[in-house]
This record gives C-alpha cells, structure tokens and sequence, in this order.
C-alpha cells in the first residue's frame, strides 16, 4: 500500500479501507467489543491516548497486543505497581566500562505502550509516563530523547479494588483523548471466547499498516476540512459544559464542579473528522462529534456531591448536551 495518493478523496477512500480491514483481522482474536476497537484505532488515527476501564479479564492486553500486531508496531507492555520508578519506565542512565555515561532506553521507546493499572503507581511515576505523552520526548541526565512515530499509549484502570490506588487528577486526565468503559461480553460472545482459548487453534495475523502508513494517515486526519458550523458546535459542546459560565446548561451548573478544557473541543474535532473518515465522509458532521462526545468529555467534567446523590451519570449529561 502506498502513502501517497493521487487526491485527498483517494486518500480518504485508502484510510476506510484499511480501517475495515484492521478491524476484520482484530475481530479474529477480540470477540465482540467493536466500539472499544473503534476508539482504540481513532486514536491511533488522530495522534492521541486512549484510557481503558474495566473489570480484570476483558482482554484489555490482548486488545492491544493485537493492534500492534496488525499494524506492525513495537509493543511494550509496563504493569504498574507502587514500587514503580520514574526509570523504569523511561530509562536511566549508567556508568559503562570506559567511565563515560551512556543511556539505557526504557519500556517507553516502543510505538505501542500498554500501561497496566497506571492509577496502582504514585504521582511521581504517573507523571514520568504522561510528560513522555505530551511532549512525544523524556528528559534524561539533561539529554533529550526523541520517542518513535507514532507513540501511543493504551492505560488501563481498574474500577474496582481502589484500596492503595492512585487515582489520576483532573490534569492528567486531560492527556487521554478517550476515556472507554469495557462491559462484560454477551453470553454468546463469552461462548465464543471460551471456544476459542480453550483449544489448540493459533490466529495467524495479516500486518495491514506500518508506522510510516500510520503517521500519514494522522496528517491525513488533519487535513480533512471542517465546515465552522460542525467546528462551532464542537467547541459550543465543550463549553456548555462549564458550570457558571455563558454557555453552561441549568443541568451543568445543577450538577458539575467543573467542566471540559480547550482540549476537549480539540479532541472533538479530530475526533470528528476521523469518525467521518472511516465512516466513508470527506468532511465531519454533527453527527460525527456527537459519536465521539461521550468518550471525549466523560473524563473531563466532575460532577458534584448532588449528581452523585442523585446517581446522575456523566454520560446522561453529555448526551442532555445534544
């Protein structure tokens, strides 16, 4: 396959394609869960993070595992836990044979990073892993080290067994694109799950992308063009949610303690325009950031002691917001 195309509408056209494809061969190993594989290769599509929350056993790791398997990614795994230090996951630097410092690369410098139960680790190493997000480089000994294209990080958390757990604040919340919940499989979906990992029968896997496809189709995203109408209603989106604000709803300043940042609107709109893609559009629509709301603004607002009481979800009042 190749990277460059004869039109933006090709372009566009090469990037469903491959998503449909990806899709089809995760869907040999990951059974059912197709809106948490969605978010998963959005993200991945639009340069961002995606945090994954769910109960032990939903193939969380498996999940990403096989992402970078098909689009022929490295791939580290890192299993958070409080005696985790900033160097175990960045690298460290160390004294060799001929007395001069030399850099030791940590489990970070991969395209593809799984970090398990990132909120079992203290702040000091959560925020070691997050800077490596943002800025897409770690600092060691006063050397910058640039980290590969495309980097990606999967974190999981889990929503029970919160006893010595770390939970992550607001602003590092902010650096995930997405926050998605994983549900329990149908019954006929766990049916299909136990078949297919209680026998001897191995997956063969097809590589769709690689990394050097992959960073092209993050331009792609974009350069999609957005109408100001679908740009206006995303950032309106993000507003409306900011208690005591112009735009904030009577449920947002009944409910909130605060709302989403700038960020958000910006994630809406990526978001949008790569929903719009793999749905076979050129350009988003309405439609399209309301498809990514949810999973965007979810971690970005704090509903107060009266939402809680009330057992309002963040999710209703995202969805009121439409």
């Amino acid at each position: 396959m190749k990277t460059q195309y004869s039109s933006e509408v090709e372009a566009v056209d090469a990037l469903k394609s491959s998503y449909e494809e990806i899709k089809e061969e995760i869907g040999q190993v990951i059974v059912g869960q197709d809106e948490v594989i969605k978010a998963v290769l959005i993200s991945i599509f639009s340069n961002g993070h995606c945090l994954l929350v769910g109960v032990p056993g939903l193939a969380k790791t498996l999940l990403v595992q096989t992402v970078a398997q098909v689009l022929d990614l490295s791939f580290n795994r890192i299993q958070f836990t409080p005696d985790l230090m900033p160097s175990d996951i960045v690298g460290s630097e160390i004294l060799g044979e001929d007395r001069s410092f030399r850099f030791i690369k940590g489990p970070v410098f991969s395209n593809i990073v799984l970090a398990d139960e990132i909120n079992r680790t203290p702040p000091k190493t959560q925020a070691a892993l997050l800077e490596a997000m943002q800025e897409k480089m770690v600092t060691v000994g006063g050397q910058t080290h640039l980290l590969p294209k495309p980097f990606f990080v999967l974190a999981t958390q889990n929503p029970i067994e919160q006893e010595g757990t770390y939970p992550l604040p607001e602003a590092q919340l902010d650096r995930f694109m997405f926050n998605v919940l994983l549900s329990y499989p149908s019954f006929d979906e766990e049916i299909q799950v136990v078949k297919g990992t209680t026998g001897n029968q191995k997956v063969e896997l097809k590589k769709i992308l690689d990394s050097q496809q992959i960073v092209y189709f993050q331009q792609l995203v974009r350069d999609i063009p957005i109408t100001d109408r679908v740009l206006e209603y995303a950032v309106s989106l993000a507003a409306k949610t900011r208690p005591g604000t112009p735009n904030a709803t009577p449920e947002v300043n009944k409910f909130l303690s605060w709302g989403a940042g700038p960020r958000a609107s910006q994630y809406l709109v990526l978001g949008a325009k790569c929903h719009a893609s793999i749905s076979g559009k050129y350009s988003p629509d309405i439609e399209d950031v309301q498809a990514v709301a949810e999973a965007i603004l979810r971690h970005r607002i704090v509903r107060n002691y009266k939402a809680e009481a009330e057992g309002i979800s963040a999710e209703k009042i995202i969805n009121n917001l439409f």
